[in-house]
């Protein structure tokens, strides 16, 4: 499946990959809603940083969680 760039997300550091990655490992396919779930604390506390943070890590799950190579492959 090719997917332009402009639909993938963009990670800013190693971190969000390791972040998107532990909650993987901890919560298997619930990992998105557990991203969803800190997003939406992070805005409650008016933290829109780690709200950002979230919603991109929400967004690289659905991606790791594809079996199939997504978008050009280097």
């Amino acid at each position: 499946m090719h997917l332009p760039s402009a639909y993938l997300p963009m990670l800013s550091s190693r971190r969000s990959y390791d972040d998107a990655n532990a909650l993987i490992e901890a919560f298997g396919e619930m990992a998105g809603h557990e991203a969803a779930l800190r997003a939406d604390r992070s805005r409650d506390l008016g933290n829109h940083i780690h709200f950002c943070h979230w919603r991109q890590i929400e967004r690289m799950i659905a991606l790791l969680l594809i079996p199939e190579t997504i978008g050009t492959v280097h």
